[in-house]
């Protein structure tokens, strides 16, 4: 019975090894392909920030275009979704505006979701 104690607790340190060693390995192989995506894509670095957006939606375009101007009081209930995109192109151009004459440089896009 000894013996065989002996026999099972020996096979099961060369199995807890070779586990080990198996870690060990996958380890490398985990750092090497980490490694490979870094230099392939640079925007992958870990040390980058995400980038910051701002979002800004306008509640009633409608209600603005009206207000603002004559001709968008007569288009806006026949044409509103010329007159909201109006709306966003001048709230950019005045945001635009603004923020040049503080000097401070951004980069403005509109999005449709």
């Amino acid at each position: 019975m000894v013996i065989f104690l002996l026999i099972v607790s020996a096979l099961l340190t060369i199995f807890s090894g070779f586990l080990c060693w198996q870690v060990l390995e996958q380890r490398k192989i985990i750092v090497r392909m980490m490694d490979q995506t870094m230099e392939h894509d640079p925007a992958s670095s870990l040390e980058k920030e995400p980038d910051m957006v701002l979002t800004l939606k306008v509640l009633n375009p409608i209600a603005v275009a009206k207000r603002e101007s004559r001709s968008a009081r007569m288009m806006a209930d026949k044409l509103p979704v010329m007159v909201r995109k109006m709306v966003y192109q001048g709230v950019m151009k005045e945001l635009e505006e603004e923020l040049v004459e503080r000097g401070i440089e951004v980069e403005m896009h509109i999005e449709y979701r």
